[in-house]
């Protein structure tokens, strides 16, 4: 049995107060559901989300944030079109391409990190 077995969370940094916006960007707009934090931890700030799939993306409060411009996570879709429809509807901007083989669009969070979102899965092999 390998070591690692699966991917359980991302964590993205927000600036302190960042809680109203991560629910409307990543619950409202987005459609993730919101989850309890642990006791323990809920006193740190942030939201915790919900993926379909069960793993988890988590907004971290953290001191002196500065949004990351490359490094993202790649959130999976069915629908890219109706993706890019709710965006515009509600004037978040969006990047589209399928460089990678796949359709995706870029965009940022209320805070400017990276995000992608992919429709389809991207062609991977193990080994060279």
């Amino acid at each position: 049995m390998p070591l690692i077995t699966g991917l359980d969370h991302v964590q993205l940094e927000a600036p302190t107060g960042c809680e109203d916006a991560a629910r409307a960007f990543y619950g409202a707009l987005l459609g993730l559901a919101e989850l309890r934090k642990p006791a323990a931890l809920q006193k740190n700030g942030g939201v915790w989300f919900g993926l379909p799939d069960g793993r988890q993306l988590h907004v971290g409060v953290t001191p002196d944030f500065q949004p990351r411009r490359k490094g993202h996570p790649a959130l999976r879709t069915a629908d890219l079109n109706a993706v890019q429809v709710q965006l515009a509807t509600h004037s978040v901007a969006f990047e589209a391409d399928d460089q990678a083989g796949v359709p995706r669009v870029f965009l940022q969070d209320p805070w400017g990190n990276r995000l992608e979102i992919v429709q389809g899965q991207h062609e991977s092999h193990f080994g060279a």
